[in-house]
């Protein structure tokens, strides 16, 4: 372990620890744009400056061991002004073409112009670059002129998915990060994941499908339904309606990780064509023969489908014999509703005849 002062406060952190880490494990917050906890330290953006005793020049704390009784200034005036020059350089290539992103206080760029009282529409760039939408990608929006190079796109890219779509292109004043070798997304191998969009601190990156819908009233903290890894997620309602999902950190066993379908596969939740109430025939509840093309079907309360299904389970095991019925298991499901399919197939039924959708 290893023993330094942050701002005064004598903080205890393991060895190879950073400053920047060992502030936040103080509870001291240090401005940072191209820092990310799940990302390789980069100290691109040199917001995240300190002052460390017997250092001639402030150093970028995301990058900085700590050592043994070093002492560290995180905020004075001279770190403030140099900070409000970094940004100001970084907005100067910013160019906002006024849509709605939804981004609200998550811009971590225009959260710390304005903690640094920033004039935003003095400071922010007068034209655009680059063409805004400029992908094809079904589910990425990509305004390359919100972008400050802060390369977290393409570290989460590499380091969290290993798909290795983005890099940087051109020199100096040119550079800009494209997809392969100046590609599509596509093209480029992107399993359209949304990690680079997680991780995006600009809105540079952005969910194509709720662009424009502004800020979620609430976030509710869920689990995927789509198989059963148990990714936890986060849906952002806004008037009773899911307009997003968005990855958490915190989440035990995915942290920001999502899949494509976990990510942007939530419209089936107010499809008008999805089942709310569970429906049976009506001639099975009149009790009736099977009329010509098998009737209508009539919604009915759970217990009532239930009774039926087992009723019709029964009847055919009985008359045809337990092999005549089939259980499929699902991906959906978690590993121990699996486990309790194969115990109702085998002991219930008594049929082995059991196949999980994960298998093809």
């Amino acid at each position: 372990m290893i023993t330094l002062k942050i701002d005064g406060k004598t903080v205890e952190v393991p060895e190879n620890t950073t400053v920047l880490r060992a502030a936040e494990a103080a509870g001291i917050t240090i401005p940072t744009l191209c820092d990310h906890p799940d990302l390789t330290p980069y100290g691109g953006c040199r917001l995240c400056v300190v002052e460390v005793k017997g250092y001639r020049l402030p150093m970028a704390s995301c990058a900085l061991p700590v050592s043994q009784d070093m002492e560290v200034i995180t905020e004075n005036p001279a770190l403030a002004e140099a900070r409000r020059g970094i940004l100001e350089l970084l907005l100067s290539d910013y160019y906002d073409q006024g849509y709605e992103d939804g981004l609200g206080g998550s811009n971590e760029l225009l959260h710390w112009a304005e903690h640094y009282h920033i004039d935003l529409e003095q400071a922010m760039a007068k034209q655009p670059r680059y063409r805004v939408d400029s992908d094809p990608n079904p589910f990425v929006w990509v305004d390359m002129n919100k972008c400050i190079l802060c390369t977290r796109c393409i570290r989460a890219c590499a380091d969290v998915q290993g798909r290795f779509v983005w890099s940087l292109a051109a020199r100096g004043a040119h550079t800009q990060v494209v997809a392969g070798a100046g590609t599509t997304m596509l093209d480029a191998r992107c399993e359209s994941c949304g990690a680079c969009v997680a991780y995006c601190p600009t809105g540079a990156l952005n969910n194509k499908m709720s662009l424009h819908l502004g800020a979620a009233d609430r976030k509710v903290t869920t689990t995927c339904t789509y198989c059963g890894v148990g990714c936890q997620l986060e849906l952002n309602v806004k008037d009773d309606k899911v307009i997003r999902v968005t990855s958490n950190s915190d989440a035990a066993v995915n942290g920001m990780r999502l899949c494509v379908k976990g990510r942007y596969g939530y419209d089936f939740i107010h499809h008008p064509d999805r089942l709310t109430q569970p429906q049976v025939r009506k001639y099975l509840l009149d009790g009736t023969p099977r009329p010509p093309g098998r009737g209508e079907w009539v919604t009915v309360d759970w217990d009532t489908a239930l009774d039926l299904t087992a009723a019709k389970l029964s009847a055919c095991r009985d008359i045809y014999g337990s092999n005549s019925l089939g259980i499929l298991c699902s991906a959906k499901c978690l590993n121990e509703e699996n486990y309790l399919f194969n115990k109702f197939a085998r002991q219930v039924i008594g049929t082995n005849n059991i196949d999980h959708c994960a298998r093809l």
